[in-house]
């Protein structure tokens, strides 16, 4: 209970004044990225204590032995209450776990709440370890391998489970310029780089019993102390895995006022990056479902002229709703017009 306290007390004003987890606050003394990154690596796969707010984030989308689509969230936040180390209960780190399965009729998910320093929860670089309470992502990469390039993953709910082992058949990816990542017009920023080539298999639990998966997956890792500025209220990302073999990330950040910022990554087949400025990315939602209270796009029309990509998004489960602490919608889609395929989607904010 102490942590949910302190977690709740740390994040609850600046999310009730931003409209999601306190990302437009100031700084506050926590570092802020720098224009022009160096990352090192495999230490950048671990915890960046200086900076306020940090993620492992992973979305998979599956498909069962029994013929059936499902899509898997696995994700780890981490939220500081002041920029500095120290261990047990003196460790200012505070960490929140998500985990979701969803098919075309159901959508479950679970939460845990934890507080750093005390066993509960953390993220070790070398060997790479990320946890909270018995759900984890662990390297078993090989020596000279990079970290993340092989991971097992699990977690569970009341009514669920997984248990999947994910192999990256390509290289990381960095967003923006080289991983600087910028969010508004105002200039606020993140650290933001990726691994969108997992190809995933193993298991999946639910109420009427297990069933063998495969699929592709995404990893994203991000950091920063302030990403968004104060009138922003909330964002849609989406990420595409494109026929030939490529991948497109991109995302909208909704402004109080009604204006959108924009930016968007094209990832080859190779791995080699182009990064979109705001306004290339158009994002037009077309249909609305009601979810929790909440009138939520759940289609949408995505429009990248510079790659010739015009395409309408569906989610495969428009009630994909994350019944947790800080509610947001998260699940897998599919896409159809100028490129085919599957995706992940992740809104919030809306209220």
């Amino acid at each position: 209970m102490r942590c949910l306290v302190l977690f709740l007390v740390a994040l609850a004003t600046p999310l009730n004044a931003q409209g999601f987890a306190g990302l437009g606050t100031t700084a506050d003394g926590f570092a802020v990225p720098d224009p022009t990154p160096e990352f090192s690596f495999p230490t950048d796969h671990g915890p960046h204590p200086e900076y306020r707010i940090e993620w492992w984030y992973l979305t998979a989308t599956l498909q069962g032995a029994d013929g059936r689509d499902y899509g898997a969230q696995w994700t780890l936040f981490r939220s500081a209450l002041a920029p500095r180390e120290a261990q047990g209960w003196e460790a200012p780190q505070l960490f929140m776990g998500h985990a979701a399965i969803t098919t075309p009729d159901l959508h479950v998910s679970a939460e845990r709440l934890a507080r750093g320093g005390i066993g509960q929860a953390g993220v070790t670089a070398e060997p790479f370890r990320a946890w909270i309470d018995d759900w984890h992502m662990t390297s078993r990469a090989e020596t000279g391998d990079d970290a993340l390039s092989d991971l097992s993953l699990s977690a569970r709910g009341d009514t669920f489970s997984y248990d999947l082992n994910l192999s990256a058949t390509g290289p990381l990816v960095f967003h923006g310029d080289g991983g600087y990542s910028v969010k508004s017009a105002e200039g606020q920023a993140s650290y933001y780089y990726s691994q969108p080539f997992y190809r995933v298999s193993g298991t999946i639990t639910l109420p009427d019993g297990p069933v063998e998966v495969s699929g592709n997956a995404w990893l994203d890792r991000e950091w920063s102390s302030q990403p968004l500025s104060e009138n922003q209220r909330g964002w849609d990302w989406f990420s595409l895995q494109l026929p030939d073999g490529g991948r497109m990330m991109g995302f909208g950040l909704r402004e109080a006022g009604g204006g959108l910022y924009t930016s968007a990554t094209w990832i080859e087949a190779d791995g080699t990056t182009t990064a979109y400025p705001d306004g290339a990315l158009r994002l037009t939602p077309l249909g609305t479902h009601s979810v929790a209270g909440r009138n939520v796009p759940t289609i949408w029309r995505l429009e990248l002229p510079a790659r010739d990509l015009n395409i309408v998004a569906t989610a495969l489960n428009p009630d994909s709703w994350m019944e947790t602490s800080f509610a947001y919608w998260e699940g897998p889609i599919t896409f159809s017009g100028t490129h085919e395929g599957r995706g992940y989607l992740e809104m919030t904010g809306y209220e």
